[in-house]
Parts: structure tokens; C-alpha cells; sequence
């Protein structure tokens, strides 16, 4: 495409009138990417067109070369993106600054110093959109592996008065919370020492084959005098090769107990390989968190 005609200038003409007709999907990423291998001595120029072309599927990892190009000049464009009226615009801002964003290179300069992007970050942390509130979430929670001190000071600042501040800090602190951090708890109005009963914690069957579903039950109850914020998970220990383990937490609820309330929460979950995961034989241990800390055990074992 280099060689048409006109050059670069020609072929982004091209791009930009096609790319409404272009569809979703992968192909709607061949307009941005070309900017961002070709058009970086266009700097300004190109933004613009990235802003555009992000309307029709989403320039996210062709912003990237600019950034690394020149930080500070992308992100001075990028914060008047987080101002657009265009929801897919505004997430731009946030998706395409993010230190670790999946399946792209990472941003050293802003993984070293987060702040750099705070700007675009405060402009969006109301945002009424949830597909750009998702966004800001996982920008924070990408900072959250180097920098939490900085994240929770951040959250602390916003507060979660306003709801679509809750959900963005709600969802920026998931991997704190799994890791019990008491700050990150107290931010979500849940105290990291619950008073709580466990009445019962079970997963039925407790013997199953590969492929079978697991059910996890459990049941809690307040023995505070006043409500109390609390966040349950639980936590898989599952069997490795040779005897290793690896652990997984995953979500199961957050809700508010009064006094004296008690409440049964189930879920099930197959147990099947994946891609990312493979099964072994043997007794997997599940832990029960409530607000960070473990409060009950059970275990079922998989056998092949």
C-alpha cells in the first residue's frame, strides 16, 4: 500500500472513506495498524486519523506507536480524547494508555510512572458509559502489579460516592482485594475482620471426573451489631504436575449483612481443561475469603 500513489497521504485517504464499510472484527483493525506502522512522521495528522478510525472497531494498539514515539506529546491529544462526546473515543484514551494492555507491547514510561496518565484517568472515572468505565478499570488494575500504593490513593481520592465511581473501583481493585489488601477493603467499605458464623461450607460431589460440574454452598451469618460490607470469594488449590499446586481465586459475591442476617450463596463451576489450565488427579483444596481473610475449607477430588 506504501507504493500507490500519493504515498502515505493517498492511502489514508483510502482507509478513512472505507473504513465505514469495513465491518467489525479483526478487519476493522488493518486501517489503524497501518497507521501506526506507516504515519508515525505524521504525527498530528495521524492521531486524528486514529481518532476517526477508532469509530468503526478500535485503534487501541496502533495508538501505542505513538505513545512510545513521544509520551508525553500522545498523551496531551489523548486527554482531549477523554473530554469527546464519543464513548469509543473517550475509551480510546484509557485502552490505548494502558501500561499492560493484552496481546500488545507494554508502556514502560507510563508503567514506571502511572501518573503520566492520571489525567485521562480523572476525566473518565464518572464516566456514564460502561464500556469506557471497564476500560478505566483495567487501566487501574494494570497498575495495580507495580504501583497499588498509587492505585489506592487514587481510588481513596475519588471516593465511591457516585456510582459509576463505585463500579470503576469495584473492578480497579479485584486483584487487591483476591490478595486480601486491607486498604483496597476499607476503600469498599468492607472491614478486613468481618464478625461473622460460617454455618456450612460444602461442594457437591466431592468426587467427580473430568468434565463434571462442582456446586459450592455455603452459608453466613452476622454476628455484628451493625451492617457489614462483605466481599466472598474462593480459591481453588488445584493439583499440579509432581505434586506442585497453583491457586486461583475467583469472585462469588459482594453484599451488604445487617445484624443478625443470614444468607446462603451457591455456585457452580465445571471442571474442564482449558488452553490455560490443565486438570491433574488428586484433592483439590477450596478456600473460602470473606473480606481477605480464609474462614472455611472443603476440598473434592478429581480423579481421571
Amino acid at each position: 500500500m506504501q507504493a500507490l500513489p500519493g504515498g502515505y497521504d493517498a492511502v489514508l485517504a483510502l482507509l478513512t472513506e472505507a473504513a465505514p464499510r469495513l465491518g467489525g472484527g479483526f478487519v476493522s483493525l488493518v486501517a489503524p495498524d497501518y497507521v501506526g506502522q506507516y504515519g508515525r512522521h505524521a504525527f498530528d495528522r495521524s492521531m486524528d486519523a486514529l481518532k476517526y478510525l477508532t469509530l468503526f472497531g478500535s485503534s487501541e494498539f496502533a495508538v501505542r506507536e505513538f505513545l512510545c514515539d513521544d509520551t508525553r506529546r500522545a498523551l496531551v491529544i489523548m486527554e482531549r480524547w477523554s473530554q469527546d462526546t464519543d464513548d469509543a473515543v473517550r475509551r480510546l484514551a484509557s485502552e490505548g494508555s494502558r501500561p499492560r494492555l493484552p496481546w500488545s507491547f507494554r508502556l514502560r514510561e507510563i508503567g514506571a510512572d502511572p501518573s503520566l496518565a492520571a489525567p485521562i484517568l480523572d476525566n473518565l472515572r464518572a464516566d456514564p458509559s460502561l464500556y469506557v468505565r471497564r476500560s478505566v478499570a483495567n487501566h487501574l488494575n494494570d497498575v495495580t502489579k507495580i504501583h497499588s500504593a498509587w492505585v489506592l490513593e487514587r481510588a481513596a481520592r475519588w471516593g465511591v460516592d457516585d456510582p459509576h465511581t463505585r463500579w470503576i473501583v469495584r473492578h480497579a481493585l479485584r486483584t487487591l482485594v483476591k490478595q486480601g489488601n486491607v486498604h483496597a477493603l476499607e476503600i469498599l467499605g468492607a472491614e478486613s475482620a468481618p464478625r461473622i458464623a460460617v454455618g456450612s461450607f460444602s461442594v457437591t460431589p466431592e468426587k467427580i471426573i473430568l468434565g463434571d460440574t462442582i456446586t459450592l454452598a455455603c452459608e453466613l451469618g452476622s454476628t455484628a451489631r451493625t451492617a457489614q460490607r462483605l466481599v466472598v470469594d474462593y480459591r481453588i488449590v488445584y493439583v499440579k504436575q509432581r505434586g506442585a499446586v497453583a491457586a486461583k481465586v475467583f469472585k462469588l459475591k459482594t453484599l451488604t449483612l445487617e445484624p443478625g442476617q443470614r444468607v446462603a450463596l451457591r455456585r457452580s463451576q465445571p471442571i474442564r481443561d482449558f488452553t490455560t489450565r490443565t486438570h491433574y488427579a488428586g484433592r483439590h483444596e477450596i478456600e473460602l475469603i470473606v473480606n481477605g481473610g480464609v474462614v472455611a475449607r472443603t476440598f473434592f477430588d478429581l480423579v481421571r
